[in-house]
């Protein structure tokens, strides 16, 4: 299977367009939900927490692992790759969610002026500034941390009056550090549930970049060029759901993200 894993619910925004893009695959979703938030936590937790996960899923036959995550992208990804991969197998991966965003910024900005909507944890770690960089040098990036945005999410506050302050409020915050912001990228797999109070408060001319479909033709890109990696992988339709906190407290939020009901199991790190 394809492992997909996020410290939330918030990873399953992606699993959805996965399911759209690539309906043939199997799938393992993995939350870690009895240890969330990721956000806040060090960096060193963060790298501790998702390498034990990823070695789970490894464990459980998944050749490859998308961490579906953008604080695990930022906080834990390259160590992974650099040193814990080639003790773990050759022939296994784990990719993230912040290069394919980065680069679909330089296929869309025309001004060179790019903002960026996250959570403190992925603004303080400025893997977006530092990717986007590296593949368009002469794009300038603004960022914002917007730290109530998830909480209105998991609540399910997001489309109540009092979400608009929220919002508002920090897409006028990072619209002020530059008029010539063009692309606004939504850092978190969280906030497309708020994609219509984003609209509302982003000025028509701005084009928002979610993380869900952009990742997903990634995925397609890399299998399509892997194809030893994708000889490896089921085609099944097989859809499993997995948590470390309760499984009927994630089957009643997890379809609000995933857009249909899920069955899901415990597992026991």
């Amino acid at each position: 299977m394809i492992g997909v894993f996020d410290s939330g619910y918030g990873g399953l925004t992606v699993l959805k367009e996965f399911v759209k893009r690539l309906p043939e695959y199997d799938y393992c979703y993995f939350g870690d939900n009895a240890r969330t938030p990721y956000g806040s936590r060090s960096f060193e937790t963060v790298y501790r927490y998702t390498l034990e996960c990823v070695k789970y899923l490894f464990d459980e036959g998944c050749r490859l692992v998308i961490l579906a995550c953008n604080t695990a992208s930022a906080k834990a990804l390259r160590s992974i790759q650099q040193c814990d991969l080639p003790k773990l197998g050759p022939q296994r991966r784990v990719l993230g969610v912040i290069r394919p965003s980065a680069e679909a910024v330089g296929k869309y900005t025309r001004t060179g002026h790019v903002g960026v909507l996250g959570t403190v944890g992925t603004v303080q770690s400025l893997s977006y500034p530092i990717e986007i960089k590296k593949l368009n040098p002469d794009v300038r990036v603004f960022q914002e941390a917007c730290p109530m945005w998830v909480p209105l999410v998991e609540s399910d506050e997001h489309r109540s009056d009092g979400a608009d302050y929220f919002v508002s409020k920090h897409i006028n915050n990072l619209l002020l550090q530059s008029a010539k912001i063009d692309v606004i990228v939504l850092a978190c797999t969280h906030y497309p549930l708020l994609i219509e109070k984003i609209r509302k408060y982003v000025p028509p001319g701005i084009r928002i970049l979610s993380q869900g479909a952009i990742v997903a033709e990634s995925l397609a890109d890399y299998l399509h060029r892997h194809t030893e990696m994708d000889n490896m992988l089921g085609k099944d339709h097989v859809r499993m759901f997995q948590t470390t906190d309760s499984p009927e407290l994630f089957d009643r939020y997890a379809s609000r993200f995933f857009g249909e009901e899920v069955k899901s199991e415990k597992v026991n790190l």
